[in-house]
């Protein structure tokens, strides 16, 4: 009976001792000045994480800091001690920095906050030392609200590998090209 309290006591322990530590940060500009981008968006999908990072695509209703489409991806780890699942139709206020031009990479221990429909649920109050409406109000105050970027079209057949018969006729008229090229060089720099 001892031994296996022990075990338990041990194991509670250790799990204790991996839990989510992050820091906490008050709500300053130079808190703010850390991170490359700041929306407040809603979750439109959520890819899980299967031997990569999940991804999260939001949809933007206000920009306070950095670049972004309407639509923006946030990559996330699921196996950090702080982790926590996205949700489709969720709000958040995401602080990030860019992982691309295209997209962000959610760190867990950052001011990144979730919307909860109760005060009492909202823990993220007691760590940030407000509420996610304070947030809001300082971010519209203290940085502004911004445009989003028009989404550009990218081709679809930007990558694609051509025909058998374009690769031919390419490399006939590179070839053609060299031969050109070498007759030319040999006639006048001989």
């Amino acid at each position: 009976m001892f031994r296996k309290s022990l075990i338990y006591a041990f194991v509670t322990l250790w799990l204790h001792g991996i839990s989510c530590q992050c820091p906490p940060s008050l709500l300053s500009l130079e808190e703010c000045n850390k991170y490359e981008l700041i929306f407040r968006g809603k979750v439109l999908k959520v890819k899980p994480c299967e031997l990569k990072p999940g991804e999260a695509m939001f949809e933007i209703l206000e920009l306070y800091k950095g670049n972004a489409t309407p639509e923006f991806k946030v990559l996330f780890a699921c196996r950090e001690a702080c982790a926590r699942l996205f949700k489709p139709g969720e709000e958040w206020i995401i602080s990030t920095r860019y992982k691309q031009i295209d997209n962000a990479e959610m760190n867990w221990c950052s001011r990144s906050r979730k919307h909860f429909n109760t005060d009492k649920e909202d823990y993220y109050s007691v760590l940030y030392g407000n509420d996610y409406d304070d947030e809001l109000s300082f971010l519209r105050q203290k940085l502004g609200l911004h445009r989003t970027l028009v989404k550009q079209e990218v081709s679809q057949n930007r990558n694609k590998r051509p025909d058998t018969m374009t690769s031919a006729l390419i490399l006939l008229t590179s070839l053609g090209g060299l031969i050109l090229f070498y007759y030319l060089f040999n006639r006048f720099f001989r």
